[in-house]
């Protein structure tokens, strides 16, 4: 853990936000060495932050001592370079366990998944999220989406809360978004950061990019870092050269990529990990009850990075590690 706030050093990120995959070995037990591998492959190519054991590491399927060595080899691999947020979810009891491990591990801050299976009012879900927050001095993000949707007055009173630094939605209702981006700025003093976290976020970062919104977590970094930094460049320089890639990035890689990512339920796992193997680094299958790519939908997945690769004049293979 650095000393400066974990809000200040994402606020303007110099690069991709990275949610690396969790690594598994043979006999589908944790693999430490690759998992470390991963990490310093994805902050050796421009990584800004490190999002530990969240939704494309698996969050999911890691037992409580599994996700603490896997948060304690990404903050010691980072080594203070870039922040380490790790994922913390299910009920509030168990939330608080991950998050106190989280913080004993070293962590930055915490990524707050929506709480297991119910579907919450309001009231319960300000509870669990300002609950989650007091349990440890580490800051945190709150994740929209799927059973945890938030109305403006709910966040509003998260970013007044003690702890509660952002707001990640991975809804996609611009309507909501806007209305929540509008109602913090009116109603909350500071800044408060909003992050977009559909699975694919780039193929949205211009209509993000249009209510204020240009933080985002990018899956394709974990396997083509090349073309996640070319895009996370020009979608941050603003200008017609940069949009008028981003564009084409779009048109040409993420687009035909979200649309093969649809073919397969868990896809945005299982996808993403066939493609940090394709890099030529073994992280493993998924664990169950997710399931592994079909063969032609990988053999797509790696036509599709060269296509990617083409747009940017690169011909080289992506650093999977």
């Amino acid at each position: 853990m650095t000393s400066a706030s974990l809000a200040s050093r994402l606020r303007v990120p110099s690069g991709p936000l990275f949610f690396p995959v969790t690594a598994y070995g043979p006999d589908g037990s944790l693999d430490l060495e690759t998992f470390r591998a991963h990490v310093r492959g994805g902050i050796e190519a421009g990584a800004a932050a490190v999002f530990a054991c969240c939704g494309t590491g698996e969050f999911h399927a890691l037992t409580p001592e599994e996700f603490q060595e896997c948060v304690a080899v990404a903050v010691d691999e980072t080594a203070g370079r870039v922040p380490v947020v790790a994922g913390a979810g299910y009920g509030t009891a168990l939330a608080v366990r991950y998050a106190r491990l989280a913080e004993e591990a070293g962590a930055d801050g915490l990524l707050a998944m929506p709480p297991y299976l119910v579907v919450a009012e309001q009231e319960g879900l300000v509870r669990h999220y300002t609950e989650l927050a007091a349990a440890t001095s580490l800051d945190v993000i709150v994740y929209q989406r799927d059973n945890a949707v938030l109305t403006p007055e709910t966040v509003v009173e998260l970013a007044r809360a003690d702890g509660i630094i952002g707001f990640k939605d991975g809804l996609g209702d611009m309507d909501l978004m806007q209305r929540t981006v509008s109602a913090v700025r009116a109603e909350v003093s500071g800044d408060f950061l909003y992050f977009n976290g559909l699975p694919t976020a780039e193929l949205t970062g211009l209509a993000y990019r249009g209510i204020g919104v240009t933080l985002y977590s990018s899956a394709v970094f974990c396997f083509a870092p090349d073309i996640a930094l070319a895009f996370h460049r020009a979608f941050n320089a603003g200008t017609p050269e940069g949009d008028a890639l981003v564009n084409r990035l779009v048109d040409g890689f993420y687009r035909p990529f979200v649309e093969l990512r649809a073919l397969g339920r868990g896809y945005a796992v299982s996808l993403v990990k066939a493609g940090v193997r394709l890099g030529g680094l073994d992280v493993g299958p998924v664990r169950p009850p997710l399931h592994e790519p079909a063969g032609e939908h990988v053999k797509r997945l790696a036509e599709l990075v060269a296509q990617g690769r083409e747009l940017l004049g690169t011909a080289h293979p992506g650093a999977g590690a």
